[in-house]
């Protein structure tokens, strides 16, 4: 039976008490609120940390979805579950029901954190994916109130590693909210309901009065070592109609731009497939529901 090496447990009670803590442990914290990533590799000895704390009671401080001015405020200890049954965020961005329904099982969505899923860091991640393609943007506090906010490409410095110091808490992701009307959707290919990606993506567009693409963007997951914007793409399709022609322009620009390797899940050149097959159809996806 595998178990974690020794570690000492604190309960936070609030953000500034939790930041306190890790200001003082230092390296040797690390936050857990669903577990779901940190704890098996903890009992497989991929990491080990003298100190856990606990943020479970912050969810009252940091579990919303809130609607304000121009923008979508995510509290970064809102649950899968709570993203998944939000009429109001499925009616804005549809996006998050559907990365929601292929995320793991009920198990996990009732515990998992968006916040949790972000810092995981995983270049297979859902979340991380459906957060670049709708351009987010990430709050991360620190000691004394201190409060800095970084980009998607910013927040996500390498496979596993994030921007958020040893002294500082996400405690927010932001959505710009636009004027235009939006369509959004996401696709993954997995081996089985509820794994990791073999690849995702997620595409967001913005149509005009006119009819024409005001603005594109397309995230994909599992096919480098961050969840990947494609500027190239969003480029490509604004100021354009809509149409089959222009999907197949963007899917050639999504297998071109990534970077997929061969592993257990498939070979590059599959993963290359994949990105074309699922851009076109995440964005004939999203370009449908903003007419229905």
């Amino acid at each position: 039976m595998q178990v974690p090496a020794p570690f000492e447990y604190e309960r936070a009670t609030s953000v500034d008490q939790a930041i306190g803590l890790l200001e003082r442990l230092g390296g040797s914290a690390r936050l857990v609120a669903g577990g779901h990533s940190l704890l098996p590799m903890m009992k497989l000895r991929l990491a080990n940390f003298e100190y856990l704390i606990d943020i479970n009671d912050l969810h009252a401080e940091l579990g919303y979805i809130r609607f304000e001015g121009a923008e979508v405020r995510i509290g970064a200890l809102t649950r899968h579950r709570e993203l998944l049954e939000s009429d109001e965020l499925a009616a804005v961005f549809p996006i998050f029901r559907d990365a929601e329904r292929v995320i793991a099982d009920p198990i996990v969505r009732n515990r998992g954190t968006l916040g949790g899923s972000l810092c995981q860091a995983d270049p297979s991640e859902d979340l991380s994916a459906v957060c670049t393609t709708l351009d987010a943007s990430c709050v991360i506090r620190g000691p004394g109130g201190a409060q800095r906010v970084v980009s998607m490409e910013q927040f996500h410095v390498g496979p596993y590693e994030t921007a958020v110091a040893e002294n500082e808490i996400l405690t927010e992701i932001r959505f710009p909210f636009k004027p235009d009307l939006c369509g959004s959707a996401y696709a993954k290919v997995e081996r089985r309901a509820g794994d990791w990606a073999v690849v995702s993506a997620g595409s967001a567009v913005w149509i005009g009065g006119d009819g024409t693409i005001v603005d594109a963007r397309v995230g994909l997951a599992a096919v480098g070592p961050n969840t990947t914007g494609i500027p190239e793409i969003s480029a490509a399709l604004r100021g354009r109609e809509p149409s089959e022609e222009l999907y197949e322009t963007a899917g050639a620009i999504a297998a071109h731009s990534c970077e997929p390797v061969t592993d257990q899940r498939g070979s590059a050149d599959y993963k290359r497939h994949l990105a074309n097959e699922l851009t076109r159809r995440t964005l004939r996806r999203a370009v449908e529901r903003t007419r229905g």
